[in-house]
């Protein structure tokens, strides 16, 4: 047998045919290759073979699930072609848990994420495919969970992250993995049941499960939850459209009182980009809430960056950071002062560095 393993292919996504032996391609995680599809070199064919087989008998007539081979653990999505050939694209899944520290934030957005911790509320972090929306979630949780103890509850397809378990002195969580599309909104339901502090959730998929989360979000639990969106406004949208075809026009005020916060992530060479929205907690005329109760989603990112401009200007020469990374501030509309932490943990200048 070779000695060569899977993981020593440097893969972000490997796309290998399953009904017959054929040239396998890979997308690199190496800097500056992400975009190219490469052969994959021909001492790896052996081992290609072995994963071929695995997935084969993993999935069944599956279409998607996981695979934990040789050491290596992948997402599977299994496409039949127009010619009928059958291909899968695995997604490299990284076991380690990350720490939301070692995520490359602004140490003010860092701290005011962090502290995030002790509301209740929905979470929704969002972006393209690829750009590390998932890592961010379960980087989000792990850090609550560490510092705030309580129980998890993670609602995913396919289960990534190996959460279950104990975190720190009073965490606890629990994962479950959905099979069928209508699960979703069952699995939801019942993790209700469950009393978790946190819920995380892979992906919002269903009508009836964007009025679970939303519903989840208004009554006492910290929800956190990833969404495909191409804009911050996007993903807003997106839930509205979701939860109004199971409960109707009522969608929008619901999301308007459950939302805490929302991360948009542009994942680049340097690290991650991000645009962050957060609302005040008991304040329902917070001024974000206003706009998604009213259906002014479209003025949030002219909002944001007015505001986060004049917050620049207000911070003097001694603050650092660009405009976009003042934004984790600049949705609050009341000066920062010492009844307000969640707006002194984001203070541009990092006066307030103390975590939570």
């Amino acid at each position: 047998m070779s000695d060569i393993t899977l993981d020593q292919l440097p893969f972000i996504d490997l796309y290998v045919r399953l009904d017959k032996p054929d040239q396998a391609f890979y997308r690199s995680k190496e800097r500056g290759k992400g975009t190219i599809s490469q052969f994959v070199p021909p001492e790896y064919q052996l081992v290609i073979d072995r994963f071929m087989t695995a997935v084969a008998s993993t999935m069944g007539e599956g279409f998607d699930g996981s695979i934990d081979f040789e050491g290596l653990r992948c997402r599977l999505s299994r496409q039949k072609m127009s010619d009928n050939t059958t291909w899968v694209c695995a997604r490299r899944i990284n076991t380690i848990i990350p720490e939301l520290g070692k995520l490359s934030f602004a140490p003010h957005i860092y701290n005011h994420m962090h502290g995030l911790g002790v509301r209740d509320g929905l979470i929704l972090i969002s972006g393209a495919t690829g750009h590390g929306k998932t890592t961010t979630a379960v980087a989000l949780l792990a850090d609550f969970l560490r510092t705030y103890g309580g129980t998890a509850l993670t609602i995913e397809d396919p289960v990534e992250y190996m959460l279950k378990g104990r975190h720190g002195d009073g965490g606890m969580c629990y994962q479950v993995e959905v099979k069928q599309e209508e699960d979703w909104a069952i699995c939801l339901k019942r993790a209700l049941r469950w009393a978790p502090r946190y819920i995380y959730v892979g992906e919002i998929r269903t009508p009836k499960a964007a009025e679970q989360l939303l519903r989840a979000a208004t009554t006492g639990h910290l929800v956190i939850t990833t969404v495909h969106a191409g804009a911050p406004e996007e993903a807003l949208m997106g839930i509205i459209f979701l939860a109004e075809q199971a409960m109707g026009p009522g969608a929008s005020n619901m999301l308007a009182a459950g939302l805490t916060a929302l991360v948009y992530q542009t994942m680049k060479e340097t690290g991650p980009q991000i645009k962050y929205l957060f609302t005040e907690p008991d304040s329902p005329g917070d001024p974000i809430r206003s706009l998604v109760r009213d259906n002014k989603i479209g003025m949030i990112s002219t909002y944001i960056d007015r505001s986060a401009a004049r917050l620049a200007n207000a911070a003097g020469p001694g603050a650092t950071g660009s405009t976009e990374s003042l934004q984790a501030w600049a949705a609050s509309q009341k000066s920062p002062d010492a009844k307000n932490p969640a707006s002194l943990a984001s203070l541009p200048d990092n006066k307030a560095t103390k975590k939570v």
